[in-house]
């Protein structure tokens, strides 16, 4: 699904979920902010990136602006917890120094500091998107996208990771933006943006918040 009607603006450091059924527009907005889709008309503004002007080459720095956590977690199996992680600074221009400065404490900072030699397939679905999460904040990015990242998980464990989400939002500042199907997982957020048929239809406060 096409996006036809979709403006809104969100601010630095805003928590917002954006909600909507299958075919709302949610995927192909994804694929719009991390740059894997180009805009066919319309204009998006990102950390102060006009997103239809990024030269290729330059999309990497680009995307240290936006940690991306997906609910298929996209890790690489023949890699470790650690080398996960670090991999997300090498693509982006991290230095030796840096990634071994922080991955450490990444990893400690998603309770990970236990399995940083565990491979993907020894971790179970919880903890893999754990260390998506850390993958996706390794740069300390203003912008934490997180498309379904409760999709593969029972309700207490994706509970867990919302947690982390809000934990990270709220210590260091980061905007933190969920795209979801499920309304219920709204109730966490200030803001609820639903997208219909590509289009924005409501842009509003959560009727009930829970403390954040």
């Amino acid at each position: 699904m096409g996006l036809e009607d979709a403006t809104f603006a969100i601010q630095p450091g805003e928590f917002v979920f954006i909600v909507g059924a299958s075919g709302s527009g949610k995927s192909t907005l994804v694929r719009l902010l991390i740059k894997e889709y180009e805009p066919t008309f319309g204009s998006i503004t990102v950390a102060g990136h006009d997103l239809g002007s990024i030269p290729r080459s330059k999309i990497p720095y680009y995307r240290r602006n936006v940690g991306v956590i997906f609910q298929d977690f996209k890790l690489l199996p023949s890699r470790t917890v650690h080398d996960n992680v670090a991999y997300a600074l090498q693509v982006t221009g991290g230095k030796r120094r840096e990634i071994r400065e922080k991955v450490p404490d990444i990893l400690r900072l998603t309770g990970l500091s236990t399995k940083l030699h565990n491979y993907p397939d020894q971790l179970s679905g919880g903890e893999q998107q754990r260390v998506a999460v850390a993958r996706a904040f390794a740069c300390r990015p203003p912008i934490l996208l997180a498309d379904e990242p409760t999709g593969n998980l029972d309700s207490t464990i994706g509970r867990q990771v919302i947690d982390l989400l809000l934990a990270l939002h709220r210590d260091y500042g980061s905007t933190l933006v969920l795209v979801t199907h499920d309304s219920e997982l709204a109730s966490f957020t200030q803001r609820i943006i639903t997208l219909r048929d590509g289009r924005v239809v409501s842009d509003q406060p959560a009727a009930s918040s829970q403390e954040l």
